[in-house]
């Protein structure tokens, strides 16, 4: 599975960062980014942070 996010779209609103933060932080940028890929662990959170982002610039293939 691999997380991606849309840096054009992100508006740093820290959703995905605070849902998933196993998967997801904040670059130096200060936008976010999947830093790792979802575990069978962790997947739901991240398909929970792919779901809450109210730009929708996550997206997850399985």
């Amino acid at each position: 599975m691999k997380a991606k996010v849309n840096q054009d779209g992100c508006i740093s609103c820290g959703v995905c960062v605070s849902t998933c933060p196993e998967v997801f932080r904040f670059n130096d940028a200060g936008l976010a980014e999947a830093y790792q890929d979802p575990t069978e662990e962790t997947i739901e959170a991240a398909k929970d942070a792919r779901d809450s982002c109210p730009v929708s610039v996550i997206d997850i293939e399985e």
